[in-house]
């Protein structure tokens, strides 16, 4: 066994650089100290020139390469190979030709990243949802400035943002480049740094720009209600969840649901998928759909491909015949990124330092740099007046005594003392000498002079509106909206993102198939539910409920049934009676309020087995009024837990009655009459809250009591209550046909 070193040998081969394999020249260094000389300046090299986009919306490198093409002169001339385009962009960004040129394909018009691409492309740039696509290599390509990157470099010339040396000091480059928009919130963008990393999602441009002018002119403004959602290139629908919404635009951080868009062709049996989210590539969907089914988790699907060509996505899947397409894309959103989740990390550069903020503080932050922007713009153009205000006022000296003008120009024997003579002569300084002394002979004319003296006149106009715009912000507020307004008028597009509110999504869940067989179930007036087989029910007793509770229904049908529960809240609850259980007499059964997840407060009136939904639903109203209404209305692709509106609010309701064909109806009122009328009288409505018509007309005082069918009542002479049409009266109920029991509403 080997001897255990001890601590004084270990400490005596560390410090030998050769046991610990290094050379003898180099140096120890604490693991701190190079984490702080070495690995620090890295990191915040990273985070503040390289991954993290300003306030401009533009990382460094996305800057660079636009820039590059301006000054290319793309902006308003023909395209260019994209290679040559890398080559130049190399003097400002020495990272090579092939980052390079992964950053003019995510701007590119043809890989289709942004709602407003900057870069408008011919040729073969791929596109963003697929993943296998690759795009041409840069000596096929071509490429120039979409028209949009007007409002991109828009006066920079102008003074409006600082110039800072590239990597070599041989050229100038913009610090940001001074968009007319808030393009941080218009373009997607995503950085990976070092700790950190940036996930912004792009929105709609006319909105944008609606919310910043309502920001600008009231900031305390709700931003929800005019930056409806994110909007994405690839389309698709955003779920929209109002917390989640505020949530990204109070603190820059959140996740917004986005799922794919896609119709079904019922003469093929296929569905196909034409918009998918931005987060996911169509490849992506494929494999996971394919997974699933060699799991065994979908068997509804016989084939799928992906059909994508010139006019855009396609995803085809073929059906096996009798699938619901409905429940299939439920399934498939649940399982695949059909449906996925854009996460937001709105960090942004502010001045150097990264910072996670809201819609609302990058709007401030936006409209504050622009404010500055405009304010640089206009001291710019202010100074540039004023230097040549100055040289019209030395002009016009001279123009006032031309003719000694030019006898000191002639009368000087040294070219050089021309300008010094001049400034002795009429009292003006070097500038407006040099100015003077370079007029053409010709222009020393009536016609020249008068104009001269006119523009003077409009320069100090000018420029007295310009030094009245620095000095009021209102106005520096004005043409900043004038400008968004432009922009919106020039360049806004329809959103390509749909919404879909939550409660208008349909919840289909997934069904197994129920063992069928023979039941009885019992409905109580207090909402009580039981589910008994013949067996149990023969050698049951008494149904058992509670003290102040009796029975309101009962049906013989089989386990796999589906029924529906009508609640005073003119709402309806679909389910299977195969998700109750078999019970017995002896117990009270579910309370259907919590079973069925009931608002508060909610009860049962009434159970209907709908079968193959053939027939009608009447509603018979206290006013009088009937509802003849198909029940058909209440049948759902999907299976659909809760239906609301489902019948009319407008009057309280007496009875509701299940029939599947015309027949025969007693209607009862309140003072007592009784009318007897055929269902066929009155016409079938396919609207689920139609008011119905008048059945029963009514005195004053009295109202509609309940309606049943004829054998229920009880009455020797049916004739004397008879009518022909409706609505009637009835006829006063005899004493002898009179019954004490009053019925239920079914």
């Amino acid at each position: 066994m080997a001897k255990k070193k001890q601590p004084e040998e270990l400490n005596r081969r560390a410090e030998n650089p050769y046991v610990l394999g290094l050379h003898a020249d180099v140096v120890a260094q604490p693991i701190t100290q190079t984490l702080e000389t070495n690995y620090m300046p890295y990191a915040m090299s990273v985070i503040v020139s390289r991954a993290i986009p300003e306030i401009d919306g533009f990382k460094p490198s996305h800057r660079k390469l636009l820039y590059t093409m301006y000054k290319m002169g793309l902006l308003t001339g023909a395209r260019t190979k994209s290679a040559n385009i890398v080559g130049q962009t190399m003097r400002l960004n020495p990272h090579g030709d092939a980052a390079i040129y992964d950053t003019m394909v995510r701007l590119s018009k043809g890989y289709s990243a942004l709602l407003h691409p900057f870069v408008d492309s011919k040729g073969n740039f791929g596109k963003v949802y697929s993943r296998d696509m690759a795009w041409a290599a840069s000596r096929y390509t071509e490429a120039k400035l979409s028209p949009i990157c007007a409002e991109i470099f828009k006066d920079i010339d102008c003074d409006t943002v600082d110039f800072v040396d590239n990597y070599d000091n041989s050229m100038k480059e913009p610090a940001l480049l001074p968009t007319t928009f808030p393009n941080i919130l218009v373009s997607a963008n995503q950085g990976i740094a070092v700790g950190m990393a940036s996930q912004l999602c792009g929105f709609n441009l006319g909105e944008v720009c609606d919310a910043t002018v309502a920001y600008l002119k009231n900031p305390d403004c709700t931003l929800s209600e005019i930056l409806l959602a994110p909007d994405f290139p690839t389309g698709g629908e955003v779920i929209y969840d109002s917390n989640a919404i505020e949530e990204v635009y109070n603190t820059g951080r959140g996740g917004i649901r986005v799922r794919a868009r896609w119709h079904y062709d019922k003469k093929d049996n296929l569905i196909e998928i034409y918009e998918i989210p931005y987060t996911t590539t169509s490849e992506a969907i494929m494999d996971k759909v394919a997974e699933l089914i060699k799991l065994g988790k979908v068997k509804e699907i016989a084939d799928m491909r992906d059909e994508t060509d010139l006019s855009g996505l396609k995803l085809t899947i073929d059906l096996k015949r009798g699938v619901d397409p409905d429940k299939l894309m439920a399934k498939l959103f649940k399982s695949t990124t059909l449906l996925d989740t854009m996460s937001c990390n709105f960090n942004v550069l502010i001045a150097g330092m990264p910072r996670v903020m809201g819609v609302r503080e990058l709007l401030d932050e936006w409209c504050a740099w622009r404010t500055e922007s405009v304010k640089r713009r206009v001291y710019f153009v202010l100074n540039k007046r004023k230097e040549k205000l100055h040289l019209l006022k030395g002009l016009k000296r001279i123009l006032l005594d031309i003719d000694k003008a030019i006898q000191i120009i002639r009368e000087t024997e040294k070219e050089a003392d021309v300008v010094p003579n001049l400034m002795i002569g009429f009292g003006i300084d070097q500038t407006q000498a040099e100015y003077v002394a370079e007029i053409k002979l010709r222009n020393i004319n009536r016609e020249y002079i008068l104009k001269r003296l006119e523009e003077t006149e409009s320069l100090e106009n000018e420029i007295e509106d310009l030094e009245d715009i620095l000095a009021r912000p209102s106005r520096v507020k004005k043409i900043i909206v004038e400008e968004l307004t432009e922009v919106r008028k020039k360049y806004a597009e329809p959103r390509k993102t749909g919404i879909v509110y939550e409660h208008e999504i349909e919840e289909v869940e997934e069904i197994e198939e129920a063992e069928d067989y023979p039941v009885t179930v019992f409905l109580s007036k207090h909402g009580y539910f039981k589910k008994i087989t013949p067996q149990s029910l023969r050698m049951s007793g008494e149904q058992k409920f509670k003290e102040d509770d009796a029975l309101r229904q009962s049906v013989e049908t089989s386990n796999a049934k589906e029924v529906m529960f009508f609640t005073d809240r003119c709402q309806v609850y679909k389910t299977r009676l195969s998700e109750f259980d078999d019970t017995k007499a002896s117990v009270l059964g579910d309370y259907l309020p919590n079973k069925l997840g009931m608002d508060e407060g909610e009860g049962v009136i009434g159970m209907v087995l709908p079968g193959d939904y053939r027939g009608w639903l009447l509603f018979f109203f206290e006013n009088g009024k009937a509802a003849k209404v198909e029940l058909s209305a209440y049948q759902t692709t999907s299976n659909r837990r809760r239906l609301t509106g489902a019948y009319s609010d407008k009057c309280p309701l007496r009875t509701i009655m299940h029939i599947t064909e015309d027949c025969e109806i007693a209607l009862y009122s309140t003072e007592p009459r009784v009318l007897i009328f055929n269902t066929a009288l009155l016409s079938a409505k396919s609207t689920r809250a139609t008011q119905g018509v008048a059945a029963m007309t009514l005195k004053k005082k009295f109202t509609l009591d309940y309606a049943c069918l004829p054998a229920e009542t009880g009455i020797g002479n049916l004739t004397r209550y008879r009518g022909r049409t409706v609505p009637a009266a009835g006829a006063l109920l005899k004493t002898e046909d009179s019954d004490d029991k009053q019925l239920s509403l079914i």
